[in-house]
């Protein structure tokens, strides 16, 4: 049983049959001994090149049937095989991307959860330690944003899987971090250090609003395909980044000390293990107008 609340406080439990199946492996032995196989990279990469065969367009229908997808936020078309809707684009209009400078926004439909970084660049998920180091790779990097936010939007299968910038900048080269493919659902984050095993991949944001935001894509089960665009120099609030192929998945956000402001409400929810059910380019913060502190010494640029 997970609880989530909207953003008009609403709190409800989810607990569905997946729920339940994943609970059931990641906290039984032999349920373990049969996830094994599954999280490696050359079954997911498998089980996608199945998923992009036409004839897998029959799944389709039960998919959308069996978690009561409402179609019309889709564009309309004739997928050609299951990954092609599980990669559907949104209709134009489908959500509103938040213009205002000082707002910053959602890059996906998911579940949120925001959690303050330490001073030792550390953070915990429920019962999960993590150090920004081991999660990037990159101490000089993960030291940068000591003192910040890491802003974890987690996927379910029903929700859309592309994603965008959340602000106007120039965004850095990007690095890719093999590893495993655990599902991201909170049954395997009790078990395993989830964000620092799944295959990842992050760049840097120079961002015109909110300083640098480290922008991070966590592969999970049976996402065999991280699929981001060519790097452009120069991007836009609202622009598509890339999307996940079939399966669960996350977008961690990671914001630098002093620079946003996360809102109450998933704040408090946070605290207290509660997801907030967000929507792409929906408002999730606010810039700090408050000068951050920049102590030199510490400075680390990522190019």
């Amino acid at each position: 049983m997970y609880l989530v609340a909207d953003r008009n406080g609403k709190t409800e439990e989810e607990n569905s049959l997946q729920d339940k199946l994943l609970r059931w492996m990641y906290g039984h032995l032999l349920g373990r001994c049969l996830l094994k196989p599954l999280i490696m990279p050359g079954v997911s990469r498998l089980g996608g090149k199945l998923l992009d065969l036409r004839m897998s367009r029959v799944l389709v229908a039960p998919f959308v049937h069996r978690l009561s997808i409402d179609m019309t936020d889709y564009e309309q078309k004739e997928y050609v095989s299951y990954n092609d809707f599980f990669k559907r684009r949104l209709r134009p209009g489908a959500r509103q991307i938040e213009n205002a400078p000082e707002i910053l926004v959602s890059p996906c439909d998911s579940r949120l959860s925001v959690y303050k970084v330490g001073s030792e660049s550390t953070f915990k998920v429920k019962h999960t330690s993590y150090t920004l180091s081991t999660l990037l790779r990159d101490w000089w990097l993960a030291d940068q944003y000591a003192g910040g936010y890491v802003w974890i939007f987690r996927l379910r299968v029903d929700d859309c899987h592309r994603y965008i910038y959340v602000d106007c900048g120039k965004e850095s080269k990007r690095r890719v971090i093999p590893g495993v493919f655990h599902t991201v659902n909170p049954a395997a984050g009790d078990r395993f250090p989830i964000y620092k095993e799944n295959t990842r991949e992050y760049s840097v944001l120079k961002s015109e609003n909110f300083g640098e935001i480290l922008q991070m894509e966590v592969g999970a089960l049976l996402v065999g395909q991280i699929e981001n665009h060519r790097v452009s120099d120069t991007v836009k609030r609202g622009q598509e980044k890339g999307s996940f192929a079939f399966g669960g998945s996350t977008i961690i956000l990671m914001t630098r000390k002093g620079r946003v402001c996360p809102d109450q409400d998933i704040l408090e929810n946070s605290a207290k293990g509660i997801e907030t059910r967000v929507k792409l380019g929906e408002r999730v913060g606010i810039k700090n107008f408050e000068k951050p502190f920049l102590d030199k010494s510490r400075f680390h640029a990522y190019n």
